[in-house]
């Protein structure tokens, strides 16, 4: 007969075995084997032919998953490429023959190529400023621009403005994490500044901003801005000293739509669904 001890044990080796099924966990000896990511180079990141080895391809992926992270693109921005920019939506419903809505939007597209072509090269010199109303696809042609960058392995930093703002507040009491965030965006290659609008700026923030704007200027490191204000409401709300330094420092470029690009999107997404 057994014993207590012994029917505990039994019970307890039991209860293993039903959690193991259960869990469907491999046997002994391989329940903490890795996982291989790539079978070409076995997560080595070298592959060995006889004698000689090179760099796997798998590297190349690492880097560029690195370059996006660090970018902080949002997710919804990933996809924007100049490949699926759409000039139909720059087309007047109203006035079929009216082009000039095209013509502005064509040009700031053709500008943002020829930017990132320049880049190859030599990334120091002029950026961009692309001004116009909410839904007129200055955020599409910034991303587009900070994909092609990252797909040349180029180092980007895609920045919401309001987004930085409340960063840079949220510090004003850390001196160290504030240093970190304004020495990344002073001295990143490209720096991209997404939606450059009427916020609530303080006489702090707009020191920041022209913290960075002026060191970028001074090193000659191209910014990307959009913005639904013009230059003149851009002095009022960041200054003559700072608006001054962006038109010394970039080409501009003016879009304009007749309607706000994602309120088409959504007609025509609304469109397809009735159909199915």
């Amino acid at each position: 007969m057994k014993s207590i001890k012994n029917i505990m044990q039994d019970s307890y080796l039991d209860e293993l075995k039903n959690k193991r099924e259960q869990s469907e966990l491999p046997p002994n000896g391989q329940l903490f084997k890795p996982t291989m990511n790539c079978p070409l180079c076995e997560d080595r990141g070298i592959i060995f032919d006889g004698e000689s080895a090179r760099p796997c391809t798998c590297m190349r992926q690492k880097r560029m998953e690195n370059l996006f992270r660090h970018a902080r693109m949002a997710r919804g921005l990933l996809n924007c490429r100049f490949d699926t920019f759409k000039q139909d939506y720059y087309l007047s419903q109203v006035n079929p023959k009216d082009r000039s809505y095209l013509e502005g939007a064509l040009t700031a597209f053709n500008a943002s190529r020829e930017f990132v072509a320049r880049s190859q090269n030599d990334y120091h010199g002029l950026g961009l400023i692309l001004i116009g109303p909410v839904g007129a696809g200055k955020t599409f042609l910034a991303a587009a621009i900070a994909n092609a960058l990252m797909e040349q392995e180029q180092q980007v930093l895609f920045l919401v403005v309001p987004d930085l703002l409340d960063q840079l507040r949220a510090t004003y009491k850390s001196d160290e994490s504030e240093l970190d965030l304004l020495d990344t965006a002073r001295e990143i290659p490209i720096l991209i500044l997404d939606d450059l609008g009427a916020h609530n700026y303080t006489d702090w923030t707009r020191n920041r901003l022209y913290s960075i704007i002026n060191y970028r200027l001074n090193q000659q490191l191209p910014t990307v801005i959009t913005s639904n204000l013009s230059l003149e409401e851009m002095e009022e709300y960041l200054g003559a000293r700072t608006t001054s330094r962006l038109i010394q420092s970039c080409r501009i470029f003016r879009m304009n739509v007749e309607q706000d690009i994602r309120l088409r999107q959504y007609q025509d997404r609304e469109k397809e669904r009735k159909k199915q």
